[in-house]
């Protein structure tokens, strides 16, 4: 891609981890009242791009999923975890508690862009996503694993290696992998059309652009009609 494509990637590089950790998005309680016997559970544990972090609730990705779930007559809920800030390590150590309260059929993990802003190594983000991914596997779940990119200004090297990390641990862990979440939002022509006043978190208006990255890959994970 353009340098310039990547102004407001720079940007939510910059500054996506430094909000303190928040409570998980408001669906989780919501979903988690579910009584055995309801449809498949999607869970999604993820950072502030999944947490609705600067939306009214009910109008990220994920509430936006929900709606096509519904409209697609597809027999399943969804269950929001994310947290603003959360890394992969934060990720990982929540995930068995989830595991077992929700028993999902999908765990969507969009994790990993804060591991790379707080500059840790990036063997240890593989190795968080690898673990939740083989975690959520033995537990019954498929996985989505949510790709990421990094601005040029880290570096080709880096760029690369930390692009790798996804594809390495979809294939060792038998994952299935959208290899950038972002796209068609953090890659636009106006870095900053997508983009909230902070020019770090995607508007509202790219949500349903997320959503439509996500939901190919997904759907071929959820029972058919």
């Amino acid at each position: 891609m353009k340098r310039r494509h990547f102004t407001a990637l720079t940007c939510l590089a910059t500054l996506l981890g430094s909000y303190p950790l928040a409570a998980p998005a408001q669906a989780t309680a919501k979903a988690a009242t579910a009584r055995p016997g309801t449809p498949a559970t999607i869970l999604v544990v993820g950072d502030s791009l999944s947490a609705e972090y600067g939306l009214q609730r009910g109008r990220g990705w994920v509430a936006l999923l929900e709606a096509r779930l519904t409209t697609e007559q597809v027999p399943a809920r969804v269950v929001n975890a994310s947290i603003s800030g959360d890394t992969t390590s934060g990720g990982r150590s929540r995930l068995p508690a989830l595991l077992r309260q929700h028993k999902p059929a999908v765990v969507v993990i969009e994790l990993g862009g804060n591991d790379a802003l707080r500059g840790l190594p990036l063997t240890m983000t593989r190795d968080n996503l690898a673990a939740m991914a083989r975690t959520a596997r033995e537990a019954g779940a498929r996985v989505l694993l949510l790709g990421m990119e990094m601005p040029p200004n880290y570096g080709a090297k880096y760029s690369q290696e930390f692009r790798q990390v996804f594809t390495a641990v979809a294939k060792a862990e038998r994952a299935a992998l959208l290899p950038f979440f972002l796209k068609g939002v953090g890659d636009r022509p106006d870095p900053t059309e997508l983009f909230q006043s902070d020019r770090i978190h995607p508007n509202e208006t790219a949500q349903p652009i997320m959503m439509a990255n996500v939901w190919p890959e997904l759907r071929k994970l959820l029972p058919q009609r």
